[in-house]
């Protein structure tokens, strides 16, 4: 079809594929935005939601851990149950990115902003 054009027919079929990978990533951020992980410390104690994008929406204390002066204790477990889901929410970010860009040819591992 576009033969004597040289290579403008590969150039045609690269930018579909663009607009096909920017739909996909469109989809798979509208995805993580929806899509929920969750962190726990102290054996379960301390439980923090966030979504897939790492944004905390939920945080869910036992209150057996309010007892007298465990206040910074308190504290470490909370920061460390927001820190678990922020790591699992990174994973599953990264998880849906290698999704997308399996089918590209790119190298496996390469990070894509996104």
């Amino acid at each position: 079809m576009l033969k004597g054009l040289g290579g403008l027919g590969d150039m045609a079929g690269m930018m579909k594929k663009a607009q096909e990978m920017q739909t996909k990533m469109a989809e798979m951020q509208e995805d993580l935005a929806n899509a929920t992980v969750t962190g726990e410390s102290g054996a379960g104690l301390v439980k923090a939601t966030a979504t897939a994008k790492g944004e905390l929406t939920a945080l869910d204390i036992d209150p057996s851990i309010f007892n007298g002066d465990d206040k910074e204790v308190v504290e470490d477990l909370i920061l460390a149950a927001i820190k678990d889901a922020q790591a699992k929410a990174a994973e599953k970010a990264q998880d849906e990115m290698g999704k997308l860009t399996e089918g590209l040819g790119l190298p496996p591992g390469m990070k894509l902003p996104f």
